[in-house]
């Protein structure tokens, strides 16, 4: 995915950490690898008869989408657009290391404040980014634009809760219960300051001209064996969700959840076994007529 959990400067204070976001960005891609594979096959299916040339990213993050991208279509040019400096020095990093470099620029713009001069394009890419645009439907606008007739936007989102869940019930520590608790909560103060987050993006497609081609949910249940990464995954992903609820969680909850944390004790997520990682993403992917 794009940036599952990008949060622009202008929303939840606690969002200001750039390199644990940008690592939290990073293992969700790994772990959530067979799932960006599934999206990639259903474009290269709709663009079977001419591949795109030039991918676009909106909110590229640390760089998933433009590269995976880049991996399945080896012809193509990929423009990262993203606000955040610290993401595109990390995409070019990675750009390098994967041997993409050439084929990658980065753009540092803002959405909210006017379309970047990127010229035309044949694909966008945009994950978990719409949801913050102020003016969503501008965006759409630009987009139609800059895309080349028969050109695709695949638009990635998460339902109202961005952050998978990884424990069971019965956590072992403080009562059962706790991730749910701490999800409500979350959704709570994500619907206040994200209130398209969720959201059908079918009309505001069709409403800037595109014509929706495919419109597919994903209920992702991985269980063991997973990958690698799920325990670091686990712990990022947990230690973002304490810092959106700890002033909301009574105390016990937040004693069992620092308990989960600690990356030194034998309760950590690090060393549990009996982890699964469970999320709902939804994928639309439409045609400029």
């Amino acid at each position: 995915m794009g940036n599952p959990h990008h949060h622009h400067h202008h929303h939840a204070t606690a969002d200001h950490d750039g390199s644990g976001m940008a690592e939290l960005l990073d293992l969700d891609a790994e772990v959530l690898h067979a799932h960006l594979a599934e999206v990639t096959d259903l474009i290269a299916g709709l663009a079977a008869d001419s591949p795109p040339r030039t991918v676009l990213d909106l909110g590229s993050g640390t760089g998933t989408g433009v590269l995976t991208l880049l991996a399945r279509f080896g012809e193509a040019e990929g423009i990262a657009l993203d606000q955040d400096e610290h993401m595109l020095r990390r995409l070019t990093d990675r750009a390098r290391a994967l041997g993409l470099d050439r084929r990658v620029r980065t753009v540092q713009a803002d959405l909210d404040t006017a379309w970047p001069s990127v010229g035309a394009v044949d694909l966008v890419w945009a994950s978990a980014s719409m949801h913050h645009m102020a003016d969503p439907g501008r965006v759409l606008a630009d987009v139609h634009a800059a895309l080349r007739p028969g050109g695709l936007l695949a638009v990635l989102e998460m339902d109202s809760l961005p952050m998978p869940r990884f424990l069971p019930d019965d956590q072992g520590v403080g009562r059962p219960g706790l991730e749910a608790r701490c999800h409500a909560l979350l959704a709570e103060v994500r619907a206040e300051h994200m209130p398209l987050l969720g959201s059908d993006w079918g009309a505001p497609l069709a409403e800037a001209g595109f014509t929706v081609e495919t419109e597919r949910n994903f209920a992702i249940d991985l269980r063991p064996p997973l990958p690698a990464a799920t325990g670091r995954y686990a712990l990022a992903t947990l230690r973002r969700v304490r810092s959106g609820v700890e002033n909301l969680l009574d105390a016990d909850d937040l004693a069992a959840l620092d308990v989960l944390l600690d990356g030194d004790g034998p309760e950590c997520v690090l060393r549990r076994t009996d982890l699964t990682v469970r999320t709902t993403r939804t994928v639309w992917l439409a045609r400029r007529p």
